[in-house]
């Protein structure tokens, strides 16, 4: 518990640090472009919150130097493994000049670093036909290579409003802390105890008033520790489910991968290319509007923050099963193809103006 007090207080000072400094630095650190199809705020915000996040994993890293040295070496190895991602966001996060496909590449080399300092590869996937491949060296990697660089960039893809993204990550960090103590992982136990008090002291300052972002920075830095500390999970641990983080993972694994479709299938589009229509800006749009109507700075301010319980209900919907049966791979099959079908009925009826009417308000 003392590795998540200390990133808890370390990140949550350092980002007021960030906050009250604002007026120095935000002609680097703001954003200041309040329109756009998933721009949600209406005045310029800080968006380096990754900042303080890092400090506090950094400040919990250290703790660890002293505490359990034993585990030091494996954190300071992850905390280095993390840096290329982390720094390729807070790059696009300061020029606003860092391309999509250049943020991906700097997630590729932290995936990397991570293979070769921490030798997490995934060998065993319960998928049909998958692990046949990965028996293979190179095949193993690649598929490491692309889970963690995946998940990564679905935290910044989920990344739209208030507390979303941070509160997301919070609960899978909780939900891998939960499972690598029933299976005595000291090592992942206290990475996402060190990451979960950086991701709360953050999340203090950015819901409900929206104070400061996480930036691209902060994003890939989270989702980076997620994915690996799932991978870090199986590979130590033959008792933890190939499946679970995936499951745990499933609402900004499968968000990314179908936004993907609806663009480049249905749109003919770039799958890069931003648009206006993921599930939290539809959630926001026809169900959060209906409750507050008014237009005052304040109240687009509450509608930012209240989209995100919405899709923090859908996060629970996969996490939760996950750390039920974390051991269980059948049952964790059923649930993550349960969770894929109910996303595509409920993204189809709320974008076809067919919301469920138990989602929506009294009248």
């Amino acid at each position: 518990m003392s590795f998540l007090l200390l990133s808890f207080t370390v990140s949550l000072l350092s980002t007021l640090a960030v906050l009250r400094s604002s007026d120095r630095h935000g002609g680097l650190s703001a954003d200041s472009e309040i329109t756009g199809p998933q721009k949600f705020h209406n005045h310029p915000v800080p968006r380096v919150g990754g900042v303080g996040v890092l400090l506090a994993v950094f400040a919990g890293t250290l703790l660890a130097q002293f505490t359990r040295p034993a585990l030091s070496e494996s954190l300071w190895l992850l905390l280095a493994s993390a840096l290329p991602a982390f720094l390729g966001g807070l790059a696009e996060d300061l020029t606003k000049k860092v391309s999509a496909s250049q943020r991906l590449i700097a997630a590729v080399i932290s995936a990397g670093l991570a293979v070769w300092l921490l030798e997490a590869v995934v060998r065993h996937t319960a998928i049909p036909g998958v692990d046949p491949l990965i028996r293979l060296e190179p095949f193993a990697i690649a598929l490491t290579l692309l889970v963690v660089t995946g998940v990564s960039n679905s935290v910044n893809i989920i990344d739209g409003f208030n507390g979303l993204a941070s509160m997301c990550v919070l609960i899978m960090l909780m939900a891998l802390a939960y499972v690598a103590l029933q299976v005595q992982d000291r090592l992942v136990l206290t990475a996402a105890l060190i990451a979960a008090g950086a991701v709360l002291g953050f999340f203090v300052w950015n819901f409900p008033g929206g104070l400061i972002f996480l930036g691209d920075g902060g994003a890939y830095l989270l989702g980076f520790m997620v994915a690996e500390l799932g991978v870090m999970l199986i590979v130590r641990n033959a008792a933890v489910s190939p499946l679970f983080p995936l499951l745990m993972c499933a609402y900004p694994i499968f968000e990314t991968l179908f936004s993907m479709y609806r663009r480049k299938v249905l749109k003919g589009v770039a799958s890069s290319q931003p648009d206006g229509i993921h599930m939290h800006t539809l959630v926001h749009r026809r169900l959060v509007r209906q409750m507050i109507r008014e237009t005052a700075t304040n109240r687009l301010t509450a509608r930012n923050s209240m989209t995100s319980p919405y899709l923090w209900l859908l996060c629970s919907l996969s996490v939760i099963p996950a750390v039920l049966w974390w051991q269980n791979t059948a049952v964790l099959t059923g649930f993550l193809a349960l969770f894929m079908v109910s996303y595509v009925v409920l993204y189809w009826r709320i974008v076809r103006f067919r919301v469920p009417k138990w989602l929506l308000p009294n009248r």
